[in-house]
């Protein structure tokens, strides 16, 4: 039976979260494996609702989000939680609660998020209609060492998606599959640098 873990996914507003958390779940359940998905959106309508944008409410609902995660991991479920999650500290607390957890950087710059924007949600903020947004008028913090980064306006899901699986594989949290892969050797040379680096292989 395969252990469980957490596969937390952060990055701004518009960055791809949801959709690569969606695109890795799939291949995941292909493989026959038990998946969760922690939808930063969905929680605050479910779990966390009535709470704010105030780093306090926002250090809440992360809190709350990683409390599942635990739940789930130690119970040999894969967590997969898609919050923007602006503050390290917070996040960094989430990876000592939950201990297998593998953080996913969805790295995109601000030209493209605006242009992807079709709520318009960071013209609003930046005209002052939408306080504490962000990457706008609140910060983000950048994961120093995230064992994934994603760069989502130069891959396609596919293409992310499949540097996911193969940093899954390669840290040995779930079993290597024989199908043609969707990176290159160049990539696989790059992500087993990563894990050299974080200690990992």
């Amino acid at each position: 039976m395969s252990k469980g873990f957490t596969l937390w996914f952060t990055g701004l507003s518009g960055a791809g979260k949801s959709t690569l958390a969606q695109a890795v779940a799939d291949e995941l359940l292909e493989r026959g494996m038990k998946v969760e998905i922690l939808d930063g959106d969905v929680v605050r309508t479910n779990l966390s609702k009535g709470l704010g944008f105030s780093k306090e409410d926002r250090d809440i609902n992360i809190r709350r989000i990683g409390f599942v995660c635990h739940l789930l991991t130690r119970n040999d479920v894969v967590a997969i939680a898609a919050a923007i999650s602006p503050y390290r500290e917070i996040r960094d607390e989430n990876r000592r609660l939950v201990g297998r957890f593998v953080e996913v950087y969805c790295k995109c710059p601000m030209e493209t998020l605006r242009e992807r924007d079709v709520k318009g949600l960071y013209a609003k903020a930046e005209a002052g209609e939408i306080p504490n947004f962000t990457g706008v008028s609140d910060p983000y913090e950048e994961p120093l060492n995230p064992e994934v980064v994603v760069e989502t306006d130069l891959e396609t899901v596919e293409e992310s998606a499949a540097k996911i699986i193969r940093t899954l594989e390669l840290m040995g949290y779930i079993p290597v599959s024989e199908a043609d892969a969707d990176y290159t050797e160049d990539e696989e040379e790059k992500i087993k640098e990563r894990l050299k680096a974080l200690g990992y292989i």
